[in-house]
């Protein structure tokens, strides 16, 4: 057994026979009367105390420990008081992600996690302080899609501290608790009227942002990031390599969302309508730093610039360009007639289209063809349409024959 139990209601002494003998102490009938010790992976020694009678519970303890040394599984008893405040600092002080993706993640932990569970100790959080938080956010008003988010980074964050040997298990993946559930939507693209209806409203230094948007899939800040030469109009494609981004509310040069560039077809039409936006705006370089706040400054020649020829504030361009022409054109606001509502236009036109999943998830930038697929599939044409068309044709450019469908065939 590793270790050994002090037993501190008696001591052994050499009486005047030179006998051992059991003598009480000090402390004898009051206090925890067990100590078990050990000496730790780091060679300085650990304890607990047990009551009387338990001394047989300090034994199994002790035995544990050495069993969870010998699997390489031993965690410090100490290191799980650590606050969930003070493990947080440390992990954010950690992360290596995207700047952008750190504000946000930091934001949410201080928000909402801290506050409710930022004074416990590690050690003492269970399913149930976790299930309890989860109703707090629930109550609290936060929108589904947001508490899975919220949950998510308290979820890595307690996996670091199993990684690190702080705490044995991840209470948020305890089989009761459950992962707040996102509310379906039902993707509902706009109809080629109201794209239009929307661009009419717009200022005209940025009616050609929803040809970009809407003809090539590209994301807002994807559109405000284009530069002169990422347009190649002989080969006729737009190269996505930047957009620009908001930091703690201060604008950066960035790659697309998740580090992914791409290259998008340019129809003609919105072709045309760059030419003629950019006869009438000719790109001027703007400097932004690069990725952080505090990056080295890029010169980017972009398309779209404000009317004091800097880069495009997308919260200004939201609030004094995007919802005056919703309001002007008759559109309700709301998230779901945001200019991403235009990604959503160009999705439902390639499906009609007949495009694959494949293609339109490499357009749109996607991570992965099956997120594509889960949030537009109810945009492809129906099975028993393509089903009637695909044996249409076949059936009309095959041989003249009096043998049709329903005919069996003679051997």
């Amino acid at each position: 057994m590793a270790g050994h139990i002090q037993d501190r209601w008696y001591k052994t002494e050499t009486n005047a026979d030179g006998k051992a003998a059991r003598v009480k102490t000090d402390r004898h009938g009051s206090g925890l009367r067990y100590r078990a010790r050990y000496i730790g992976p780091d060679g300085t020694e650990k304890s607990k105390s047990f009551p009387d009678g338990q001394k047989r519970l300090a034994e199994k303890w002790l035995s544990a420990i050495e069993a969870d040394m010998t699997r390489g599984q031993y965690i410090d008893p100490r290191a799980g008081r650590l606050t969930v405040r003070q493990h947080a600092e440390r992990w954010l002080a950690s992360l290596t992600m995207d700047p952008g993706t750190y504000v946000s993640t930091e934001q949410r932990i201080r928000l909402h996690v801290l506050p409710h569970l930022g004074s416990r100790s590690l050690d003492s959080l269970r399913p149930t302080h976790v299930r309890e938080w989860l109703r707090k956010l629930h109550d609290g008003g936060v929108a589904p899609a947001y508490q899975r988010v919220i949950f998510a980074n308290l979820s890595a964050m307690l996996a670091a501290a199993v990684d690190d040997r702080l705490i044995p298990h991840n209470p948020c993946r305890s089989s009761s608790v459950k992962a707040p559930k996102a509310e379906p939507r039902r993707v509902v693209p706009w109809r080629p009227e109201r794209v239009l209806a929307v661009r009419a409203e717009l200022p005209e230094r940025y009616r050609a942002t929803v040809d970009l948007a809407g003809g090539c899939g590209m994301r807002q800040g994807e559109v405000f990031g284009l530069a002169a030469d990422d347009v190649d109009f002989v080969q006729g494609v737009v190269h996505v390599v930047r957009q620009v981004k908001l930091i703690a509310g201060r604008q950066v040069f960035a790659l697309p969302k998740g580090g992914k560039t791409r290259t998008v077809p340019l129809p003609e039409s919105v072709m045309r309508s760059l030419e003629a936006h950019i006869e009438k705006y000719p790109p001027m370089p703007v400097s932004l730093p690069w990725r952080s706040v505090d990056g080295s400054p890029v010169a980017v020649p972009v398309l779209f610039r404000n009317a004091e020829g800097r880069a495009v504030n997308r919260v200004v361009f939201n609030h004094k360009a995007w919802r005056p022409a919703l309001d002007r054109a008759g559109i309700p606001r709301g998230r779901e007639n945001g200019m991403h509502a235009l990604r959503h236009f160009y999705a439902s036109v390639l499906l009609d289209a007949g495009e694959s999943i494949k293609a339109l998830s490499e357009y749109l930038g996607h991570h992965d063809p099956g997120f594509t697929l889960r949030t537009y599939t109810h945009l492809m044409p129906s099975s028993e349409k393509r089903t009637r068309e695909a044996v249409n044709r076949a059936f009309d450019d095959g041989p003249a024959t009096d043998d049709g469908p329903t005919t069996a065939q003679g051997h």
